[in-house]
């Protein structure tokens, strides 16, 4: 949901301090799941080879903002969507940001981060902050393609780039930054049923946002509740695969 603005400025976002707690709405069940048979390394480099032409539905909370002349520009960065082979489908790594960070303490998140001067393009960026986040190296990770651009209302222009992993891949956490790391079934992601609407009203404004709880029980406190950006993401993900 997109805010109206001023001529000068943004008007501020209702804060989310606790998205657990905000309303559920809605599940999008009436949406089909993206097939299983579609759920595989060739389809998916199919499709993400088609994204460069293709407009996503969900374009990012500061979108808008981007040709402000009174804003400076957002800034480039990049998040990996790492894919892991496994016997029963690829799945998704996931992160758990540490609780003690400034910024999305605790949230589930890609790896990733802003561009270095010295990156070459979108996904040296992604390749280097994962690698820095979770000691993933360069040469496990296969580059399946990229998805359109996501602006954060934190005015990050995100590129998400799609990568398959070599399964015996091995991991290093930046204790600092990362508490743990997950797989979570692609199918499960792929699957609009398990996608949650949201609506947090503060002060007479209104915000919508998408949740994915993923574990046993996902209305308990230890499932790793996806939402915000990577939730968004993952959505966009989903409709690309299901066209």
């Amino acid at each position: 949901m997109l805010n109206r603005m001023s001529s000068h400025r943004p008007i501020p976002r209702p804060p989310i301090r606790n998205p657990r707690a905000v309303p559920v709405i809605g599940t999008d069940s009436h949406l089909p799941p993206v097939p299983a048979e579609w759920l595989t390394p060739s389809h998916i480099r199919a499709r993400l080879a088609e994204a460069a032409h293709w407009s996503p539905p969900i374009v990012g909370d500061a979108v808008h903002q981007i040709h402000d002349p009174s804003l400076p520009p957002p800034r480039p960065a990049s998040v990996l969507i790492p894919l892991v082979p496994r016997a029963d489908g690829l799945q998704v790594l996931l992160t758990r940001r540490t609780d003690h960070l400034r910024d999305h303490a605790g949230q589930i998140s890609f790896p990733g981060g802003r561009a270095e001067p010295e990156d070459r393009d979108a996904i040296q960026t992604a390749l280097r902050e994962a690698e820095e986040e979770v000691g993933l190296a360069p040469s496990d990770v296969q580059i399946l393609g990229q998805l359109p651009t996501y602006t954060t209302v934190t005015r990050y222009c995100v590129t998400p780039v799609v990568g398959l992993l070599d399964p015996a891949h091995t991991l290093q956490l930046d204790a600092f930054e990362v508490a743990g790391t997950a797989e979570v079934p692609l199918s499960f992601l792929m699957t609009p049923a398990h996608h949650r609407r949201h609506r947090f009203e503060w002060e007479g404004q209104e915000r919508h946002f998408l949740s994915m709880p993923w574990g046993s029980d996902p209305d308990m406190p230890d499932a790793w509740f996806i939402w915000g950006a990577t939730a968004a993401m993952l959505r966009n993900f989903y409709h690309l695969l299901a066209r």
